[in-house]
Order: structure tokens, then C-alpha cells, then sequence
């Protein structure tokens, strides 16, 4: 794949696609062709056209994910998504939410933020790493259910350690119990096929505007039909007891919470078609291919040994790599930006400090070969 189908400056060794995604050329050409149409003529657009152009968007992306389109709403990031699910569920003082220590700090945040608001405890199970068996993590966290477990809420992919979570096993031990499952799926659309009909979860939110490649501000959230009576708008608007009722509350109450730019969700069957335009499985599996002699690489250069074996059941087109005790994440990654122009994420989990290269289509093995050439000069190795 050429680089120059991407927007991406050319100077910079991108190797953080798990961030913030990058959007194709063609795929951000529509999306500003979609906002051009709106200003031509806002009232058609946003008061005659939107509800049914919104339903085909979220048909043709539930077809993509393994759902009905009715199933599934458009939100701005997963962020937000999985907050209209922790502010919606009826949760009482001492209910617990059941949880790992490798969630995105964010949502973090949000459960901490409602164990002050409402007295909630949310039970953060350290994952032994280095894991070797999905059964750890099932362990890990299944040993942590008490009977005042209300909630499990999991990553699919990790975000700070880029680990495949075995949600499956995890989703079905909580059903079984009653317990309601709520998966945060940020970095999963595009990176993994994706079945949520078959993953049975409750609660899904995952982001579009990642490996999918839409533009910023396009995620989905994803409720189990017999849950979705249990989901509140976090903004009250014209949806709420709607004049014209559309397939659902669910749709009708987060669809429309007053005027905003709706071309980025409408650019998500864009993304879908320039993956199938390009080869997509053949261009994961070379980005796989990638990561692992990365993965490799880094492993011999800073003697670390790794949070998991080096196999496409962990990862896939971004894994995380421990850095020696001590490094300065600050320093390395200023070093590695300011110098070499290799933008990357360095960051803490836990005790230890990680580097969390990705790989996407734009990406060449002579990029991982820049990035081996700032740490070499910035470990001092």
C-alpha cells in the first residue's frame, strides 16, 4: 500500500496508529464532501435526510460488526459510548464493578468518578503478566466476583499492553450469573473481525475512527436488545417521548440530542469499502508480520523479557514492549519525536513502563528500522 493514500505528513515515522487512527485520502475526501452537502442546504440534510441516511450507515456497520443496525447507535469515542452505559445502569451503594488493572484510563476515571457519586466499588484485578494462557486472565479476574458483583467491565484490547482479552469466556461465566457485561471495544473495529451477536455482550462501544479509518468523532455503541430499555441519554433532547418515532427509544434517544455534525458517522461505509477496495486481511496480516519482528527486535535490544508470547492470540497490529526499569518515558519519547521524528506512545501501566508500537497500511519495515535506531540512542544499548 502507498503511503501517499494517507494524510499523514511525510516526515514523521508514524507508528501510532492505536492513538487517534489516520484517515485515508479518499475516505476524508468523502467525509468533507458529506460536510460540504450540509452546508449547502442544512435543513434537508440534518431535518429530512438524516434519520434514513443515519439507518443505512449503521446497517451496512452492523453487517461489519456481526449485528442487527438497529442493535447499535452512532456515538462520538468509545469514551462516550461506555459512559451513556455506566451513568444509565440503576446501580445501588456496595454494588461492585468488576474490572481489571489494564483498563484505558479514561474509563477508569468514569468508574471512579461514580464510586463517589453513588458508592460504588470498582474492583480493579491485577493481570499476572507476563501471561502465557488466556486461563490466567479468566482466573485473574473471574476470581474476583463476589456476590455483590453487578458489573463486569473489560477491554477487548487492552490499551496501555495492546492484549487480546478472552472477553468470549468471560461475557458467557457473567450471563450465566446474571451479571451485566460491559466491553469496551475501542481498539477492535478493523483490527479483528468482530462478531457481537455471537460475543453476546451486553454493552459494546467501539471506535470507528481507529483501525476502521473514518474520521475522528465516529464510534458506535452496541446494547444487547434486552438491555436496551436499561439506556438513558446522557442529553435530553427532541429523541426523548420523539415526535416520530424511529425504530426504537434506544435509536430515537442518543441519535438526536440537538445539532451537530453527523458526516462522520455517515463516512464509516467509506472506511468499510476502502478496506474491501484494498486487500484488508492480506494488509493486517502483513502489519502483523511487522509487529512481530518488531516485537522481536525491541525484546533483544532492551534484554526485557515480554508481558506475552509473540503470537497473533495476543496481538495484532500493536503490541507493547517493556522498557528497562528506570527508563525516563518523558526523555525517550521527546528524544525519539524531536530527533528521529518517530511519533510512538511511551507510557506507565502499573510498575513498569512500555513502548506500544502499531502498525498500519502506510506503514514499511524501514519505519520500525528508524524506530530501532532512536532507541538504540536513547537506551544507550
Amino acid at each position: 500500500m502507498n503511503r501517499d493514500m494517507f494524510l499523514l505528513r511525510p516526515e514523521i515515522t508514524f507508528l501510532n496508529h492505536g492513538s487517534f487512527g489516520a484517515c485515508p485520502r479518499a475516505v476524508f475526501q468523502f467525509y468533507q464532501d458529506l460536510q460540504r452537502e450540509l452546508e449547502g442546504q442544512p435543513v434537508e440534510f440534518l431535518g429530512r435526510e438524516l434519520p434514513d441516511r443515519l439507518a443505512a450507515a449503521r446497517h451496512v456497520l452492523g453487517k461489519y460488526v456481526g449485528a442487527h443496525g438497529d442493535d447499535l447507535v452512532f456515538v462520538t469515542n468509545a469514551t462516550t459510548g461506555l459512559n451513556i452505559i455506566a451513568r444509565s445502569l440503576d446501580l445501588q451503594p456496595g454494588d461492585e464493578i468488576l474490572s481489571t488493572d489494564q483498563e484505558y484510563g479514561a474509563l477508569d476515571r468514569t468508574w471512579r468518578f461514580l464510586e463517589k457519586k453513588k458508592g460504588l466499588r470498582y474492583i480493579r484485578r491485577e493481570i499476572p503478566l507476563p501471561l502465557t494462557d488466556p486461563q490466567q486472565v479468566v482466573e485473574a479476574v473471574w476470581n474476583g466476583r463476589t456476590a455483590n458483583t453487578k458489573v463486569l467491565f473489560l477491554s477487548h484490547i487492552t490499551s496501555p499492553t495492546a492484549l487480546i482479552f478472552p472477553v468470549q469466556e468471560l461475557v458467557d461465566l457473567a450471563r450465566a450469573e446474571g451479571i451485566i457485561t460491559i466491553i469496551d471495544g475501542a481498539h477492535v473495529p478493523g483490527q479483528m473481525d468482530l462478531n457481537l451477536d455471537q460475543l453476546g455482550a451486553d454493552f459494546y462501544s467501539g471506535n470507528c475512527h481507529k483501525w476502521l479509518m473514518a474520521p475522528k468523532g465516529a464510534a458506535f455503541l452496541h446494547a444487547r436488545r434486552a438491555m436496551q430499555h436499561l439506556v438513558e441519554p446522557l442529553v435530553v433532547s427532541w429523541g426523548y417521548e420523539s415526535l416520530e418515532p424511529g425504530p426504537s427509544p434506544f435509536i430515537d434517544q442518543q441519535e438526536w440530542t440537538g445539532t451537530r455534525d453527523p458526516s462522520a458517522w455517515l463516512t464509516g461505509p467509506r472506511a468499510i469499502a476502502f478496506q474491501q477496495e484494498n486487500s484488508w486481511d492480506a494488509e493486517r496480516t502483513r502489519c502483523h508480520a511487522m509487529i512481530l519482528e518488531a516485537h522481536a527486535r525491541i525484546t533483544a535490544l532492551t534484554g526485557q523479557q515480554p508481558i506475552c508470547p509473540a503470537n497473533g492470540q495476543w496481538f495484532r497490529q500493536m503490541a507493547a514492549l517493556p522498557l528497562p526499569p528506570g527508563t525516563d518515558i518523558k526523555r525517550l519519547k521527546n528524544e525519539l519525536y524531536n530527533q528521529f521524528q518517530v511519533e510512538i506512545p511511551v507510557l506507565e501501566c502499573g510498575p513498569r513502563c512500555y513502548i506500544r508500537p502499531s502498525a498500519q497500511g502506510y506503514n514499511q519495515p524501514q519505519d520500525f528500522d528508524r524506530l530501532l535506531e532512536g532507541l538504540e540512542a536513547s537506551l544507550g544499548t
